[in-house]
Parts: structure tokens; C-alpha cells; sequence
């Protein structure tokens, strides 16, 4: 009791201690599988318990969801939007939209044949497919505790059942998923012979060259100049192309045969150098429209982001704290890196400019009520309507002056505290009546929600074998639509390729919208039991 009584006292420091104590909870591993962030959740309701006094505001749950989601839809807006537009990404689409709806019918029908609150078959419907936002949602429009304690009981095995569908289907399936070929920036030099290059300027050599391929440099008479475009190739020069598989190929047999580095070995003209990207002009901007082998007279060579290596082809759209791997002739190093910015702390810095207006475009777009033909109106909610906002501006990547992107370890530093604070609130103002309901009905409500959970995966598995899908394409529609990320990381542990991280990005958005329309449809059909 006296525990109790001090934690009561103390909310801020409970708050944080119910954060730390849930990722130490959280990072506990049992034969492989581990609750990670998740655990917070659960330290947050039994903490709840103790000092029931120490919930926070339920408004700082709002803002941590809006943070969440907000950070994601900046992330993966482009791959979104890629994904609706092509076909694999629609059908990856279509499988997940039919598997949720079947989970949203499966629900329904529960609803009806079990007189389940409504208000608790949202919060389970939330918790069985581990979708935060739909929590939200809900929450929004009925108000109370019991969404949250629907989301609390189906939670565990929402996380639990895909990881173990996961498995039994790879021990029946048996899939043979080839590991890609290595991938990395590769450099070759191509000593110039062929008669179609010969005597043409660089300008006119590059518009035949695969996009993907880029000249970083040419050696010309015993030194190493930069690629300008007036620059015309002569017999015997030496070109260092930076690119990968068949186009480096493709570019390799217009100008000549591969031969042994001479312009990497030689730094008297021309050096290498690091760069980050921070200034706000070139933020933004795509690599094709900033014409650097004029000014600043650089050449591009990779392009950081995150962990990832990108080639530096003309379509690349550079984003704040990306590190430039750039070659320059010496005397323009200060000039290469004023143009660019070069700060260091731009890989963790936010425009709180664009992040502010993203918000309230976000939120303003939550509260915009859409027409449900016979059933009446739904709204996104704040953290919705901010997924929603973000894939856009996510997609945009700039507007005008705006910059709407967060370099990655900001932006993954912005979500997991957002996410992170949601959870642990929720817990927290949720605990009282968790554990009233699970005493009462608990096995009843964890049995609905391993129900929903298993028709939504088995759904998408069944749709994914019938269409022949790949198998780790079909990984991460499941990760997609069920969510958590601790089932990402188990599906991506699971085979050799990044596909179920693509397909995570593509479906997830989707997938949210889905589920929040789906129960906002429930809220309505059962307006009467809420």
C-alpha cells in the first residue's frame, strides 16, 4: 500500500518508470519471441493497479499516437504510394483489404450472436490485429475504458498467434526462397575504344547510358578530371562508372573494357569526401535537377540513408541527414560542403515547422466526418487523419520551401517515444477495469480476439498460396496486416530477402485505414450497445 501511495504521488516518475521497467520487460526473450515495446502495455496495467492515481491524462496517449503515426506515414509515404500504383502492390493491396474485412465481419457477427459490447469488440478487433490507431479511434467516438481493456486481453495473442502461423507455415509450406545477390555500390574503370563514344562530347555518351549508371570521373593525358558535359571522350581515356548489374554492364560495352583502377589510385586532381545533407535548398531536391558537376563541381558516388546505400541516379531525391559520398577536386571541398550543408546534427535535427503544420493538417483532417451510405458518419481521429496526412506529405517529400521528411534516426527516435508514451498511458488509465472485465469475461475475450486474429492471417495466407505468391512477398502482407513489429522481425528473420519489410511498408497504411473504417462500421451497426 505504501508503494502504492508513493507512485500515486509521484505520476511523472511513475510514467517513466512504467517506460523503462517496459522495455527491460519487453527485450526478455522466450524461445525467441519477446512482447518489445509492447511490454510497456502490460507494466503500464499493472502499475495501473497499484497507484490507479497516477494515470496520466488521457490526451498525452493522443499526442503519442499522433507522434507514431505521423513518423510512420513520413517514412513510408513513398513506398505507399509506389505500392497502389503498381500491380504487385495493388494485389498485395487486395489481399490485405479482404483479409481485414474478413476479421471486421468475423467481429460483427461475434457482436451480434454474443451481445459483446460494441465499444469492447472495437477494443478487441484493435488488439487482435495490434492497430493503435484504430484503438484510438474508437476511444475517440465512445469515450471510457472498455476499448482499451478489449485492446489489453486480445493484445498478447495478437502479437503471439502471426508469429506462430508464421511458423507452422513455413515448417508446412516449405518454401524455397533464394538469398538476393549481394548488392553494394560497385566502381569499375572502362578504358575508352569503342568508335560510338570516341570524339563525343559527355553530355551526348551519358543521355545513351542507362540512368543508373553514373561517370564519376575521366582520366584523361596522366590526370583525373571531372565529368562535365563538354568534356569529349578520346581513345585510350580512362571513365570510372559507379552502378550495378546489367546497366553498368550495358554502359561498360559503349565505352570499352573494364580495366585495373588508375583514377582511384591517383588523388593529386581529384579526392574523395564525406558530406551530409543539411542545407535547406538542397533538401528536398532531386540529384538529375542540381546540375553538380557545374557547381559545386562534385561527383557523386553513393548516397547514405539510415543503413542504407543508395546509387546516386538522377531521380534520387536527397533528404535531410543523408551522408554524400561525393569526389571533388580539392580546392572545391569547402565549396562541395557549403552546398551542401554538411552538419552532422542534421541527422538527428526536425524541422518543427513542417513537423507542426503536418500535425495540424493531420489532426484537421481527423475530424472531417465521411458518410457511411446507410449508416450514417466516421472520422479518421487525430492519429489517423495524421497517418493519412503524413503518407502524402511523405510522398511529396517538399513543398515549396517546406520540407516535410525527418531523417530516419529522428524520425525513429520521434516514433518508438510516441508509440512508447500511448501504450503506457493506455495502460496506466485502462488498469481498474482491465482486470474487473478479465475476472468476469477474461477467457471469453481473449478467445474472441485469438478468433479475429487467426481468420485475418489465415485469410491473407490462403489468398497469398492460392495467387502462387511469393512466400516472403506473402511475409509481409502478414506482417502488414497484423501489424506489430515484433512480427515484422520475425518474418524478416525467417527468410533471406528485405520483401516482407516492402511489403510491410506497402500494406501497413492500407491495412490501418481498413481497420479504422471497419470498426468505425461496427460503432455504427451497434450504436445501441455501446
Amino acid at each position: 500500500m505504501q508503494l502504492g501511495a508513493f507512485l500515486s504521488s509521484q505520476p511523472i516518475l511513475t510514467l517513466f518508470g512504467v517506460i523503462a521497467l517496459g522495455y527491460a520487460v519487453g527485450e526478455i526473450a522466450i524461445a525467441g519471441f519477446s512482447l518489445g515495446v509492447g511490454a510497456v502495455l502490460f507494466v503500464g496495467l499493472g502499475v495501473g493497479a497499484i497507484a490507479p492515481e497516477a494515470a496520466p491524462p488521457a490526451m498525452l496517449s493522443t499526442v503519442g499516437l499522433v507522434l507514431f503515426f505521423y513518423g510512420i506515414g513520413i517514412q513510408y509515404g513513398k513506398p505507399f504510394v509506389a505500392g497502389l500504383i503498381s500491380p504487385d502492390g495493388q494485389r498485395q493491396n487486395l489481399i490485405a483489404m479482404v483479409s481485414v474485412l474478413g476479421g471486421g465481419l468475423l467481429a460483427a457477427l461475434l457482436t451480434a450472436q454474443l451481445a459483446i459490447p460494441a465499444a469492447t469488440m472495437a477494443g478487441i478487433f484493435a488488439g487482435a490485429l495490434v492497430n493503435t490507431a484504430t484503438l484510438q479511434s474508437v476511444t475517440e467516438k465512445v469515450g471510457g475504458e472498455l476499448p482499451a481493456v478489449g485492446y489489453g486481453v486480445a493484445y498478447p495473442l495478437g502479437v503471439l498467434a502471426p508469429i506462430l502461423a508464421i511458423y507452422f507455415a513455413q515448417k508446412i509450406l516449405r518454401p524455397q526462397v533464394k538469398a538476393p545477390e549481394p548488392r553494394g555500390v560497385m566502381e569499375i574503370e572502362v578504358v575508352v575504344n569503342q568508335s560510338a563514344a570516341i570524339g563525343q562530347p559527355l553530355s551526348a555518351v551519358i543521355s545513351q547510358m542507362p540512368p543508373e549508371v553514373q561517370i564519376v570521373a575521366v582520366r584523361q593525358d596522366g590526370h583525373n578530371r571531372m565529368p562535365r558535359g563538354n568534356l569529349k571522350l578520346r581513345a585510350g581515356d580512362d571513365v570510372l562508372l559507379v552502378g550495378e548489374g546489367k546497366p553498368l554492364a550495358e554502359a561498360k560495352r559503349l565505352l570499352g573494357e573494364e580495366i585495373a583502377g588508375k583514377i582511384i589510385l591517383d588523388h593529386r586532381d581529384l579526392d574523395d569526401l564525406d558530406i551530409y545533407v543539411s542545407k535547406p535548398a538542397v533538401i528536398g531536391r532531386r540529384l538529375g535537377e542540381l546540375n553538380l558537376s557545374e557547381h559545386p563541381r562534385c561527383s557523386i558516388i553513393s548516397v547514405q540513408r539510415g543503413d542504407a546505400v543508395m546509387y546516386p541516379h538522377p531521380g534520387l531525391v536527397l533528404e535531410s541527414g543523408d551522408r554524400v559520398w561525393a569526389v571533388a577536386e580539392r580546392e572545391q571541398f569547402k565549396t562541395v560542403r557549403d552546398f551542401f550543408g554538411n552538419s552532422a546534427r542534421s541527422t538527428a535535427e526536425v524541422s518543427y515547422l513542417s513537423l507542426g503544420l503536418g500535425m495540424v493538417l493531420g489532426v484537421l483532417f481527423g475530424l472531417i466526418p465521411f458518410p457511411l451510405p446507410g449508416l450514417g458518419t466516421f472520422s479518421f481521429g487525430a492519429a489517423g487523419g495524421a497517418m493519412i496526412v503524413s503518407l502524402i506529405l511523405g510522398w511529396l517529400g517538399r513543398t515549396g520551401q517546406l520540407n516535410w521528411s525527418i531523417p530516419p534516426s529522428a524520425n525513429l527516435t520521434l516514433r518508438n517515444f510516441g508509440l512508447t508514451l500511448f501504450l503506457a498511458v493506455v495502460g496506466m488509465r485502462s488498469a481498474q477495469q482491465f482486470f474487473t472485465t478479465l475476472q468476469q469475461t477474461g477467457l471469453l475475450l481473449v478467445g474472441l480476439g485469438l478468433a479475429i486474429t487467426l481468420a485475418v492471417v489465415g485469410v491473407a495466407l490462403g489468398l497469398g498460396v492460392a495467387l502462387r505468391l511469393p512466400y516472403d512477398e506473402l511475409l509481409g502482407i502478414v506482417a502488414g496486416v497484423t501489424g506489430n513489429p515484433a512480427i515484422l522481425a520475425y518474418a524478416s528473420a525467417s527468410v533471406p530477402t528485405n520483401k516482407p519489410e516492402l511489403g510491410y511498408a506497402i500494406v501497413f497504411p492500407t491495412s490501418t485505414i481498413i481497420k479504422i473504417v471497419a470498426v468505425q462500421v461496427l460503432l455504427v451497426l451497434f450504436a445501441g450497445d455501446i
